[in-house]
C-alpha cells in the first residue's frame, strides 16, 4: 500500500503530488495491477487535505488508464509503468545511495544534488517538458 506524502512548500498542487507519487510507485513496481489505493477518507485523515483533492487525483489517474474505481470496493491499479530494466532496481538503488552519500560527504546539499541530477538528465534525455507520463 502506498503512503502519500505532501510537500506544502513544493509549489506543486497537492493533487499533482498524489498523481506523481502513484506514477513513481508504478514505475518502481511498488504498486502493481490489482493493488488497491487508499480510500479518499484514509488519505484525507492522514494528510489533512480536502477530499476533493484526492478524488481529483484519482479521477486523473483513471482518465490516464492507470486505475479503475469499483463502486463500493475502492480504486484499483489497472496498469504498470515499470520498464524491464527496473529488475535491476535494487542494485541501481544501492549505487545511487552510495553516490548520494559521497556527494553529501563532499559538502553538497539536497538542492545541489537535485540540480546536478536535473542537469545530467537534461544532457542525456533533453530538457524536461514537465509532462508526467
Amino acid at each position: 500500500m502506498i503512503e502519500f506524502r505532501i510537500n506544502r512548500q513544493s509549489g506543486l498542487p497537492t493533487y499533482a503530488q498524489l498523481i506523481a507519487q502513484v506514477k513513481q510507485a508504478l514505475r518502481l513496481g511498488i504498486l502493481v495491477p490489482g493493488d488497491k489505493l487508499p480510500t479518499a477518507k484514509d488519505v484525507v485523515g492522514e494528510l489533512a487535505i480536502n477530499p476533493n483533492t484526492v478524488l481529483k487525483a484519482y479521477r486523473e489517474l483513471e482518465h490516464e488508464g492507470l486505475v479503475a474505481a469499483k463502486p463500493g470496493l475502492g480504486t484499483f491499479i489497472t496498469a504498470s509503468l515499470a520498464k524491464p530494466g527496473m529488475a535491476e532496481r535494487a542494485a541501481l538503488s544501492e549505487e545511487l545511495t552510495q553516490w548520494i552519500r559521497r556527494a553529501v560527504a563532499a559538502g553538497l546539499e539536497r538542492t545541489d544534488l537535485e540540480a546536478l541530477a536535473a542537469d545530467t538528465l537534461d544532457a542525456e534525455f533533453g530538457p524536461d517538458t514537465g509532462e508526467t507520463t
